[in-house]
């Protein structure tokens, strides 16, 4: 009788969700965002004790360099969304392009962010120009280690890629670039108007 109920049984259909790249990753992305979570509470520590040195040094910053910043994060995380997109698909050469189009902006965010800092210390903006400007610094410089190690991932899944090692069936890896190139820029979309917008 309990055979025949189980032949009879359907088989359980595998789920279709799941978790996107590999765990280690997540435990990466969860470290970086537990890190920024303290380095915002000193942030608006800092903010709580000196409103005037805030309100008075970001009209000093330039936006101009924010939002450049903004946006060439934004579009290499779609470029890279567009890689994963395109590899789900079979589409190799695609995904490849995607890619590197993903890494050329990205690698626009050091360029822009370095031309910032040599306007900044040409305005005679430094460190020790204050505590808004210390703040400043010691975040987004922070997150532009983070942004560096997203770049020598992404030259690590392009050669990888290029090797043809991923597939439409074996492609954790550009997943896993994808998700932390998300995180990095998420995190920068909140230091954004922390320091160019909010006065």
């Amino acid at each position: 009788m309990e055979a025949t109920l189980t032949a009879e049984m359907p088989a359980p259909r595998p789920s279709r969700w799941r978790v996107p790249g590999s765990a280690g990753m997540w435990v990466g992305i969860t470290c970086e965002f537990v890190e920024f979570a303290v380095l915002f509470c000193v942030y608006f520590v800092a903010r709580a004790h000196f409103p005037d040195a805030f309100e008075q040094g970001a009209p000093r910053l330039s936006k101009l360099a924010g939002t450049v910043i903004t946006l060439l994060m934004v579009t290499s995380s779609y470029f890279i969304a567009c890689a994963v997109i395109e590899m789900r698909a079979g589409q190799r050469r695609r995904s490849f392009r995607w890619l590197v189009g993903g890494f050329v902006l990205a690698l626009g965010y050091p360029l822009a962010k370095f031309l910032e800092f040599r306007w900044n210390l040409a305005q005679g903006i430094n460190g020790e120009s204050g505590i808004f400007f210390t703040t400043y610094y010691y975040l987004t410089l922070t997150h532009m280690v983070h942004a560096v190690w997203g770049l020598l991932g992404m030259l690590w899944v392009m050669a990888r890629h290029w090797a043809g090692v991923y597939s439409s069936e074996e492609y954790s890896g550009l997943e896993s670039l994808a998700c932390y190139w998300h995180a990095t820029d998420i995190i920068w979309l909140v230091i954004f108007p922390f320091f160019y917008v909010l006065v």
